[in-house]
């Protein structure tokens, strides 16, 4: 485990300003997600896993997880999940203080960065909203974000994430994100990601991570289809003069065969998981490829024992069928049973958590490779000296080649295919 003296120099210098503001007597290491990067680099072959913290028991289990694993790891929540028009009762202003509260319940001694996934900038309107929203959630103890204007043009990809960066403070987690996740529809191309990531450093903006759409998808699979190894490998090495990671959304529908080889082949250092936990944590019946079983009358299979009681998924399952929601409506329950959940009796609550820790235990061991790299994490702060532990990449682009205008002539010779239209968040 970690040494206890490290650990007391990280806490000492490692949380940054709004991290000591909110939680001045804390004893959570609540630290910038470029901790996590450089911890994975530093072991090499190693994924942080990032979870989304649909509930709570998703975030008490996936901290016992770290803890026991000795990793550290990322709690966070995307804008549809946990913005504004949640359907989750953690969200992008409670998220921290959660995180914090059950750090130091349990006894939390890995570092733990709070990041706000998938913070959609679709269009002018969402541009403007966030250019208030962005500096309200650093308030709430957001310590990283993904920046993810991927819906848009390569241009305005380029601009909105230009736009929004002095909002985002220097020394946070910062990830980027080309092509939307939308499975094997519109796929990224080096093309693309370079000339994204190329704009961003002509303007000195240093992401630690970008996010593909390298065949994957938010949510249920049907099928094993998956990540594209050699895509993500190829994108990777184009931008490798950057010193930029990538980050994999959509594990959901992926073998532990196929993550471990994104982390044998590629650069990536961070890996979402969302849907999977949220299955686990009810007590259904999960996959290799954390997707819930369905029985021969096309049901989730509730394991008996496990997860929540049998009593209250009936209730669950009839308040889905009202509504008329399939199965890749069911995320929408998180919200409105969540009082439900916490009402149950303490073995219970406790149940739900503990699958959540054993599965995200098992693929930070066997599948991520991050068995005791919080040492490592904790270096990089005690190195550093302080919380801000400054960019990887330096500037290598002419920022006279990267003026709004020449970015706008530049996406014109770009020629990626977007893929279909349609609502690809989750």
């Amino acid at each position: 485990m970690t040494h206890s003296a490290d650990f007391e120099k990280a806490l000492a210098v490692g949380r940054p300003p709004n991290v000591r503001k909110l939680f001045p007597n804390s004893r959570a290491l609540l630290v910038s997600s470029k901790v996590m990067d450089r911890a994975m680099q530093a072991k090499g072959n190693a994924i942080t896993i990032a979870c989304n913290a649909r509930s709570y028991f998703i975030v008490r289990g996936v901290l016992q997880a770290a803890q026991r694993a000795n990793a550290p790891v990322i709690i966070e929540i995307a804008k549809s999940e946990g913005g504004q028009k949640s359907y989750c009762a953690v969200n992008y202003w409670n998220m921290a203080t959660v995180v914090d509260a059950l750090c130091n319940e349990l006894g939390i001694m890995v570092p733990v960065a709070i990041h706000a996934d998938h913070y959609g900038i679709k269009d002018a309107k969402d541009l403007a909203a966030a250019m208030i929203e962005i500096p309200t959630m650093f308030e709430a103890g957001i310590t990283s974000i993904a920046v993810d204007a991927s819906h848009q043009p390569d241009d305005l990809n380029l601009l909105a994430n230009i736009a929004v960066n002095p909002l985002i403070p220097s020394w946070a987690g910062l990830e980027t994100e080309v092509g939307e996740i939308k499975g094997n529809s519109g796929l990224s191309t080096p093309e693309e990601a370079c000339f994204l990531i190329g704009g961003l450093n002509a303007r000195g903006i240093f992401p630690d991570w970008i996010a593909l759409n390298n065949g994957t998808s938010h949510g249920l699979e049907a099928s094993d289809a998956g990540i594209q190894v050699d895509l993500t490998a190829s994108v990777h090495a184009a931008i490798a003069p950057y010193k930029v990671n990538g980050a994999q959304h959509g594990t959901s529908g992926n073998s532990s065969e196929r993550l471990r080889e994104i982390a044998n082949r590629t650069a990536t250092t961070k890996a979402n998981v969302a849907t999977a936990l949220q299955m686990v944590s009810w007590g259904l019946e999960v996959n290799d490829y954390g997707n819930a079983q369905l029985d021969a009358n096309g049901n989730f299979i509730k394991v008996a024992g496990e997860g929540m009681t049998e009593e209250l998924w009936v209730e669950v399952v009839a308040y889905a069928d009202a509504k008329g929601w399939k199965k890749g409506d069911y995320k929408s329950l998180n919200l409105p049973f969540e009082n439900r959940l916490m009402a149950q009796p303490a073995a219970i609550r406790e149940r739900m958590s503990k699958r959540v820790e054993d599965f995200v235990f098992g693929m930070m061991t066997t599948v991520f490779n991050a068995k005791d790299s919080a040492p490592l994490a904790i270096a990089a702060i005690l190195k550093a000296g302080s919380h801000d532990l400054g960019p990887k990449g330096a500037r290598i682009e002419d920022p006279a080649d990267w003026t709004d205008a020449r970015i706008v002539e530049k996406a014109k010779s770009l020629s990626g295919d977007k893929g279909e239209a349609g609502n690809f968040d989750d």
